[in-house]
């Protein structure tokens, strides 16, 4: 995952829990992280999916946090906008008469799955809540 995904979710949630009695408005957060208010109204569609947050249109409208931020784990969020693996993407490379070009993918797939998997058991350890909570 080589973007800003991750982040820009992460901006997103962690102003909606120091918030939360607050409809905070798509362009307010745009403002709070520097980035056009469409790509966060793009990132909310995603957070609506995942049933972790609302939002109310009109004037007085905006999004907030539907689900307790220590229910939500760094790991839901990492899965969320996943496109690729941490290692990135395999290599286009399948020649049959290369000893390694013919079962390289197979060998790199394994890497890359386990890179995954350790990288996704440390972030269930830590809740959107134990994030926020740096934060005074």
């Amino acid at each position: 995952m080589n973007n800003t995904r991750f982040a820009t979710i992460i901006h997103i949630l962690t102003l909606l829990a120091k918030y939360p009695d607050q409809w905070l408005s798509s362009e307010w957060i745009a403002e709070s992280i520097k980035i056009n208010p469409v790509i966060v109204r793009k990132e909310l569609s995603v957070l609506h999916k995942q049933g972790w947050v609302m939002s109310k249109k009109g004037k007085d409208g905006g999004s907030m946090l539907s689900q307790s931020s220590c229910e939500i784990s760094m790991a839901d969020i990492f899965n969320a906008v996943k496109n690729s693996n941490v290692l990135g993407k395999k290599n286009t490379c399948d020649d049959t008469n290369c000893p390694i070009g013919k079962e390289i993918n197979i060998e790199l797939e394994k890497l890359f799955n386990e890179t995954d998997d350790i990288v996704i058991h440390a972030l269930e350890k830590k809740s959107l809540k134990s994030f926020v909570d740096q934060f005074k």
